[in-house]
């Protein structure tokens, strides 16, 4: 209870505690409300995990302390009463606001998917997470310096996630993905509901090329415009450079709108242009697909000049309510769907490992094979394998290649049908050793010449030790 007039006290004063002038509208005072209690129960939610009782019991209660404004905000509605005669009577009666009926609902529902998706990795141990400085220790002082150098570094088994893990982060991820896509949705549509500051268009020059600048108008005005390659040719290396796009390109939108306006009421633009108005609305087209595909391709950015200045000045508690409310769940569901992101990432970082190994093994293998084929093949063709004839180098005519692959028996035997005086094999293999020409000259030359080299070689098989004579 103390806690609860404390809170109403600083929105009644307008978050000026000394009750002066200086306070804040009660809008921007319930709008700073709620978004200073997000950055305190989800500022720390850097993990994949659930949130701790304590605090999401904090989040529930006090969002319902700021939501009970809008059960009081109502409109009128006609209606009938039946008197007590029976006849029916026309009256007003209070209604909840139609944007406030149908949308307190649905961003209460998404805030619920929020808080369950966090739910649903409590038991879970397939990846963990290790802060930044013991990472840094591990790798020698390598340091992932990026944008998110508080964040802690996911680590993943060293055989990647499992199946089930997997499965689960990618359907937690849709979901995330849904809620973002809904957030994001009314959010834009009370953002366009709200009024442009004087201020804000007084600041603007007249013309919307002055604020683009001579290329980016160039892009935008070709007749063979395509959003998607206006993106990617820009740099977009940084935050700083897409909020700065988003500025420009919604100034531009604005004057563009207050020109076309201003035409259809009086005639003439107050600013004046050369530019048609068919041409006007074409960029104002193009401005605005552009525009949506920078919010959905880099959710999460910070507010633009425009979004801040709407916000300060609007006046309306109850989009107020909604734009803060819509505002501070879409960057809770940015940042889950950025975490969900980090351990896919570390997954896939580890399946790539895992492959190159196994392509660095097979490419092992494949030459261990090869070079054992290789040993084979050289073993196969050593000298003891060698058929005699090789070894040799004889240059055998047609006639004796038929009896290449004859064994010295066969040679014997086919010498003794040819009428030689070779006498046995043992004779023939000496001879050979000795003097393999004298071998295949005879071959070579007509069968007439043979018996006179073979009679030699009966000579030669005569001259023996006189051991072998006795």
């Amino acid at each position: 209870m103390e806690a609860m007039k404390a809170r109403f006290a600083k929105l009644l004063l307008g978050e000026d505690m000394s009750g002066g002038s200086e306070g804040v509208t009660s809008a921007l005072a319930l709008s700073n409300a709620i978004t200073n209690l997000a950055d305190s129960v989800f500022g720390e939610q850097m993990k994949l995990q659930p949130m701790y009782p304590e605090t999401k019991m904090i989040w529930r209660k006090e969002m319902n302390f700021l939501l009970s404004v809008v059960d009081h905000i109502v409109q009128f509605v006609p209606s009938k009463q039946m008197g007590k005669n029976g006849a029916f009577t026309e009256i007003m009666v209070t209604k909840q606001r139609d944007d406030l009926l149908m949308n307190i609902p649905a961003l209460r529902k998404l805030d619920s998917v929020l808080l369950e998706t966090l739910d649903n990795f409590k038991d879970q141990k397939d990846f963990w997470y290790v802060p930044r400085d013991v990472e840094d220790t591990s790798n020698n002082g390598d340091w992932r310096r990026d944008e998110n150098w508080w964040v802690p570094v996911v680590k993943v088994p060293s055989d990647g996630l499992s199946e089930e893990s997997r499965k689960l982060l990618q359907s937690q991820k849709y979901s995330v993905a849904q809620v973002l896509k809904a957030a994001t949705a009314i959010n834009d549509v009370v953002l366009s509901e709200m009024n442009i500051p004087d201020h804000y268009i007084d600041s603007l020059p007249k013309n919307g090329k002055t604020i683009l600048g001579d290329f980016l108008y160039k892009i935008l005005t070709d007749e063979h415009f395509v959003p998607d390659y206006f993106l990617s040719f820009l740099d977009l290396s940084t935050e700083h450079k897409v909020l700065d796009l988003k500025n420009r390109i919604e100034a531009s939108m604005v004057i563009w709108k207050r020109k076309m306006n201003q035409k259809e009421k009086d005639g003439r633009s107050q600013w004046g242009s050369s530019v048609s108005l068919e041409k006007r609305e074409l960029l104002e087209v193009r401005a605005e697909t552009v525009l949506v595909m920078l919010k959905h391709q880099y959710p999460g950015i910070p507010q633009s000049s425009l979004e801040v200045s709407k916000i300060k000045n609007n006046k309306d508690i109850g989009q107020a309510i909604l734009e803060s409310y819509s505002r501070v769940l879409e960057n809770l569901a940015s940042k889950i769907m950025s975490r969900i992101e980090d351990v896919l990432e570390a997954d896939a970082l580890v399946q790539r490992q895992l492959m190159a190994e196994a392509e660095r093994r097979s490419a092992e293998s494949e030459v261990e094979s090869e070079y054992e084929e290789t040993e084979k093949m050289e073993s196969a063709e050593t000298p003891n394998s060698r058929k005699l004839s090789e070894l040799i180098g004889w240059r055998l005519s047609s006639d004796t290649k038929k009896h290449c692959s004859m064994s010295d028996i066969e040679l014997f035997h086919k010498a003794e049908q040819e009428k030689t005086v070779v006498k046995s094999p043992r004779a023939l293999e000496k001879l050979m050793m000795k003097s393999p020409r004298a071998l295949e000259k005879p071959m070579m030359k007509s069968p007439r010449a043979l018996p006179k080299k073979l009679s030699f070689l009966a000579k030669l098989e005569n001259m023996r030790s006189p051991t072998e004579r006795h």
